[in-house]
């Protein structure tokens, strides 16, 4: 089973997405653990996407497309992978659709969790992430146990630079003029699935569940 997952920065995709590639005992793959991993470590990819992340830019398709098909085809992601971050455009869906081609694979569906742009402004403003392993937190709806700390490995808590002030509309801005398109492209290929976001966590799980149960039999 490989699935995509759309939404705006701050719709709870980060937390979701891993909470149900576990349900659904598939890999999981973010883009943006992919490129962080690349910036700490300084690699060339890394300095050159860099500067567009802060920026709150998407990273251009000749650094994304080559580094995400590498990682959807390696042993641990065969039986099935979900995908968070990527694709962003539908240039980077096409490119998708025909590297799974290749391996004899494709996605079985998208889910667009839907959340209003205003909700959107208001979890970003207290959006936190551990320096560790990248856990979601929000002082407003999902405060860690202790103010500043991670609760499981117990890592600081800090706001990435594209969760401030400008970078943040700038990407909404993104979303909604540009990746939004995405949803004809999968609504036209009939594999779209949408999903209220705008709901408690447990909630909002329990619906993906239900909702790609239904749609992947």
């Amino acid at each position: 089973m490989n699935i995509v997952l759309i939404g705006a920065q701050g719709s709870g995709k980060g937390t979701q997405s891993r909470r149900l590639a576990q349900a659904l005992k598939i890999c999981y793959v973010a883009s943006g653990d992919l490129f962080r991993k690349e910036i700490s470590e300084q690699t060339e990819l890394g300095v050159k996407a860099k500067a567009f992340i802060e920026r709150g830019d998407l990273v251009p398709n000749d650094i994304t497309v080559p580094m995400v098909l590498g990682r959807v085809v390696e042993a641990d992601c065969v039986g099935g992978v979900l995908l968070d971050g990527f694709p962003r455009t539908i240039v980077q869906a096409q490119a998708l659709d025909n590297g799974l081609q290749d391996v004899a694979r494709a996605v079985n569906c998208a889910v667009y969790l839907m959340v209003p742009r205003d909700i959107l402004l208001h979890r970003l403003s207290g959006r936190y992430i551990c320096k560790a392993q990248q856990h979601v937190y929000n002082v407003n709806t999902n405060p860690p146990k202790v103010a500043g700390r991670c609760d499981i490995d117990g890592s600081d808590l800090y706001q990435r630079p594209d969760d401030r002030g400008d970078a943040v509309q700038k990407r909404l801005d993104i979303f909604f003029n540009e990746t939004i398109q995405l949803l004809d492209y999968y609504r036209k290929h009939q594999k779209l699935i949408e999903v209220n976001g705008n709901q408690a966590i447990d909630q909002v799980h329990a619906d993906l569940v239900r909702a790609i149960t239904e749609k992947v039999k």
